[in-house]
């Protein structure tokens, strides 16, 4: 592991401000789920967390579906009218939500889940064009670190600010972030293509062309790590919860955190990478032994440490394999789909790691979702080597002579 990859990354133009802007931009959008949620249970139906989560599935749902919409948009119109366009939607949406009721909020929710603010995918599909093929895990892993950065900050706030402001100042607050959020990035404007791949004809590239098998595979492999990663941290939450420890839950999740972020940073600094499904199945497999584990929540903490340091690694792996597969003119769609996994994996998690929990324990939530990580990528394994063709021939080759072996 060396500091060099990332020196080199940073005098790449306009990438540093790119990231930077990145980590602030997506912190109000990291707080949005915890403060529809909150002011449902605090405001609109007091105590109701079945209607507070109706709320916040309605806007995932919303985001699952207008995700690949966004960037399909994005590949065929430029990046600015579609920021403009979700910019004005989420400013509308949070400077009046908290004057809704209930039943217009929950439709309220949808709409902005489909007009929400792209940065997420916008971030790494301009990362892609400004960033050279060996440079891009790198630049993905550390992308990767800045989101974990902004999913401690993004919720945090949400919380301080629903539980000491009135809700409609929390809410405007969160407008206002988005609406600068939006600005920013509509005056940054960073490339969508890159600079040879301006100079090369622009081609459709029909959609069955890329969204082939094996790359619906990968997006599957994506979705088993959000799974993974979210029944983990409900795990740990409930296993803290059932021995009492309650006041160290946010540190606990606050190490968990620390050890994606190291294990990014080493990670992005090696000569070479390893493939997602390695990755994703190695956080499975050092998953499934960790509720086997006793004698206190630090012993818990200590057992989650191999798994925890794959996670940035294998997020930023699919982005980058993703990249790799897909034609410049269908990034931002591919792109989008990719957020649409990450988001079905989560959301698929939650109630499955919930029973899990209530019926057998957290220690069977964690084998549980070890497994499922483990089991999406021997099923994806198959379908790895009928990849898209991809636009960068000499990765590509390595990628169909070892599917599951060290990236360049």
């Amino acid at each position: 592991m060396a500091i060099k990859p990332y020196r080199q990354l940073f005098r790449l133009p306009g990438v540093r401000t790119l990231l930077l802007v990145g980590l602030v931009a997506r912190i109000p959008s990291t707080a949005t789920g915890m403060a529809l949620t909150l002011y449902v249970v605090t405001v609109l139906k007091p105590d109701d967390y079945a209607l507070a989560g109706l709320v916040t599935m309605a806007s995932t749902v919303g985001m699952a579906i207008g995700s690949p919409m966004s960037g399909r948009f994005v590949d065929k119109y430029g990046l600015r009218p579609v920021l403009v366009a979700t910019t004005l939607a989420q400013a509308a949406f949070w400077s009046t939500a908290w004057l809704l009721p209930y039943p217009v909020l929950v439709v309220a929710a949808v709409a902005a889940g489909l007009l929400a603010l792209p940065v997420f995918s916008v971030i790494r599909q301009c990362l892609a064009a400004m960033v050279p093929i060996e440079q891009r895990r790198t630049g993905f892993t550390l992308d990767s670190m800045l989101v974990e950065l902004s999913y401690m900050a993004g919720p945090a706030l949400a919380v301080a600010g629903m539980t000491t402001l009135p809700p409609g100042v929390t809410m405007g607050i969160i407008g206002a972030g988005m609406t600068g959020a939006g600005l920013a990035l509509i005056v940054l404007n960073p490339p969508i293509r890159s600079a040879q791949e301006l100079t090369e004809p622009e081609v459709r590239v029909p959609r069955r062309q890329w969204l082939t098998p094996g790359l619906i595979a990968l997006l599957g492999t994506a979705a088993a790590a959000t799974f993974v990663l979210t029944a983990t941290e409900l795990a740990l939450v409930a296993t803290m919860n059932k021995a009492g420890q309650n006041a160290w839950i946010g540190l606990a999740v606050a190490i968990w955190c620390l050890y994606s972020l190291a294990g990014g940073f080493v990670y992005g600094g090696l000569s070479r990478g390893l493939s997602p499904l390695v990755l994703i199945a190695g956080m499975g497999l050092l998953t499934v032994p960790v509720g086997l584990v006793g004698g206190g929540w630090w012993w818990l903490l200590l057992a989650l440490l191999p798994a925890g340091v794959l996670c940035a690694p294998a997020l930023s792996g699919t982005v980058d394999v993703l990249s790799r597969w897909v034609p410049a003119a269908a990034r931002g769609e591919a792109m989008g789909y990719h957020g649409t996994a990450l988001l079905i994996g989560g959301a698929a998690s939650a109630p499955i790691a919930g029973a899990v929990i209530d019926s057998a324990g957290p220690a069977w939530a964690f084998a549980v979702a070890g497994l499922v990580g483990v089991a999406m990528v021997v099923v994806a394994l198959p379908f790895w080597r009928r990849r898209p063709v991809s636009a960068d021939p000499g990765p590509a080759i390595v990628e169909e002579r070892a599917p599951v072996a060290v990236e360049s």
